[in-house]
C-alpha cells in the first residue's frame, strides 16, 4: 500500500523542524518522500532525505559530491596479526587526503576514456579540464567527513572501510549543471543561492535532463572506481585479499519501481536498503560502525527502501571548531588561524582514541563524536527495515587534518 502521507519521517524526535520544512519543499514536485533518522539540514535538500520523482532529476538531491558512498571489505587477516601502526604509516604515505590533492600513483581506468569522450554539450576546453581533474584525483579521498578506516569485527577479523565520492570531478560537473539551470553556459560562474531555495530539478524529457543523467552515470562509475582502487591498494599493503565486500552510493539517483510505478528516486545521505541488500554505515571516529541488510515490510516500503548513511550531525562545523580564518600566503598556501574557540576539544578526542587503542590520524574538532548523533539510537528507529549483520570497532582512522583548507565541507 502507498504512503498514508506525502512525507514519511523515521526518528521524528531526532530531526529538527528546519530539516523537516526543507524536506517538505523538496517533496512538492515529488510523488513520495521520506526522512531517515540521521537527517539534518543541508543545501537545498536535507542530508537523510529521499524523494521519488516521476519525470525529474534533482541536482539538489544528489548534491555536490555526486555518488558519495561507502565501501567495506573483510580481509583474511586477524587484527592481532597485523602491525597496525606500520600499515597506517603506509596508507598515509600512499593514499592522498585533502581537497584538490593529486594521487601520487597514476590510476588507469576505463571511466577516464568515458570522460574523455563524453558529449554533454560543453566546450572542449571545459571537458579537457574535467578530464585532467578526474585523472589526477582518481583514488584520492578528500577532506570533510571522508575517511579510510581499519576495523575489527566480532571475531577479530580486520576490515577496511572507506567513504568518499566523485571528488573535484563531480563537484565541477554539479557547478556546470547549476550554470545551465541559471541560463548560463557550462563552466560559467554560478550563484549557489540560499540554503532553503527550492531544489534544482531537470525534466528528463529535456536535453539538459538527459545530459545530467549521463553525467550522473559517469560520475557514479568514477566514484566506484576510486573507492575500489583505494581498498585494493590497502589490500596490497596488507598483502591479503578480501573475502566479503559491501559497496554502495548514498548521494545518487536510481530508476526504481515503487507502489506499482516507475520513479527516479534521489537519495542524499541515504543508503539503499532493499530486502537482502547490504550496506556499510559509518559511525564516528571512536564508535562502532555497522554492516546492515534490508528487510521488507511497511516501514521499508514507506522509506522507499532507504536507511541512514551515518549517525547524522548535531553540531555544525562552525559550532564545533569555533571561528577560524584562513590566511593565504605568498605561495598560495593557506594557514589556519583560530579566532574564537569552538565547543569541541579535539585534544580530548585524541586522548579518548588513545585510551581505546585507536590509531587516529588527522581529523579535527568538526569530526569528533560530539558532532554526531549516537548511531545505535539512530538505527533503533529503523529496526523494522534493516538488521545488523556485523559490528565493526575502529582500530585505525585516517582523515584529512584540520589544517587542510576545504571550502566544500558538507
Amino acid at each position: 500500500m502507498p504512503l498514508d502521507k506525502p512525507l514519511h519521517i523515521v526518528g521524528y524526535p531526532l530531526i529538527d523542524e528546519p530539516t523537516i520544512r526543507q524536506m517538505e519543499t523538496c517533496s512538492q514536485q515529488g510523488a513520495y518522500a521520506a526522512l531517515t533518522a540521521d537527517a539534518h539540514y543541508g543545501y537545498n535538500h536535507p542530508i537523510g532525505g529521499v524523494v521519488a520523482y516521476r519525470r525529474h532529476l534533482s541536482l539538489s538531491g544528489v548534491g555536490f559530491d555526486i555518488a558519495c558512498g561507502n565501501k567495506a571489505v573483510r580481509t583474511g587477516l586477524n587484527v592481532h596479526e597485523v602491525d597496525l601502526s606500520g600499515v597506517m604509516d603506509e596508507i598515509e604515505r600512499v593514499i592522498s587526503f585533502g581537497i584538490g590533492r593529486k594521487n601520487l600513483e597514476r590510476v588507469d581506468h576505463p571511466v577516464l576514456d568515458r570522460i574523455d569522450r563524453m558529449d554533454l554539450g560543453i566546450p572542449s576546453s571545459v571537458r579537457r579540464s574535467l578530464l585532467e581533474k578526474a585523472t589526477s584525483q582518481l583514488g584520492t579521498v578528500g577532506a570533510g567527513n571522508h575517511f579510510v578506516d581499519l576495523f575489527s569485527d566480532e571475531q577479530g577479523k580486520l576490515w577496511i572501510g572507506v567513504h568518499f565520492g566523485s571528488r573535484g570531478f563531480g563537484h565541477s560537473l554539479t557547478l556546470g549543471f547549476m550554470a545551465l539551470a541559471q541560463g548560463k553556459d557550462f563552466g560559467d560562474r554560478v550563484k549557489e543561492g540560499a540554503m532553503d531555495a527550492p531544489p534544482i530539478l531537470f525534466d528528463l524529457e529535456t536535453p539538459t535532463g538527459q545530459a545530467y543523467l549521463e553525467a550522473l552515470d559517469i560520475a557514479g562509475t568514477y566514484a566506484y572506481a576510486g573507492r575500489d582502487w583505494v581498498v585494493e591498494r590497502i589490500l596490497q599493503i596488507l598483502q591479503t585479499k578480501a573475502d566479503y565486500s559491501v559497496h554502495n552510493h548514498h548521494n545518487f539517483t536510481w530508476k526504481e519501481e515503487h507502489f506499482g510505478e516507475t520513479f527516479w528516486v534521489v537519495r542524499k545521505g541515504c543508503t539503499p536498503a532493499f530486502p537482502g541488500q547490504q550496506g556499510f554505515i559509518g559511525s564516528n571516529m571512536l564508535d562502532e560502525s555497522v554492516i546492515v541488510e534490508g528487510v521488507d515490510g511497511l516501514e521499508a516500503r514507506n522509506t522507499l527502501y532507504s536507511t541512514v548513511h551515518g549517525a547524522g550531525r548535531v553540531l555544525s562545523r562552525r559550532q564545533a571548531t569555533g571561528k577560524v580564518k584562513w590566511q593565504k600566503g605568498p605561495d598560495g598556501s593557506r594557514r589556519r588561524v583560530q579566532i574564537a574557540p569552538g565547543r569541541v576539544d579535539y585534544g580530548h578526542t585524541r586522548e579518548l582514541a588513545h585510551t581505546q587503542g585507536i590509531d587516529l590520524r588527522g581529523g579535527g574538532a568538526d569530526e569528533s563524536p560530539e558532532c554526531y548523533k549516537v548511531l545505535d539510537e539512530v538505527l533503533s528507529y529503523h529496526h523494522d527495515s534493516i538488521r545488523i549483520r556485523h559490528r565493526l570497532a575502529p582500530v585505525g582512522v585516517i582523515m584529512a587534518g584540520e589544517d587542510v583548507y576545504d571550502p566544500y565541507k558538507d
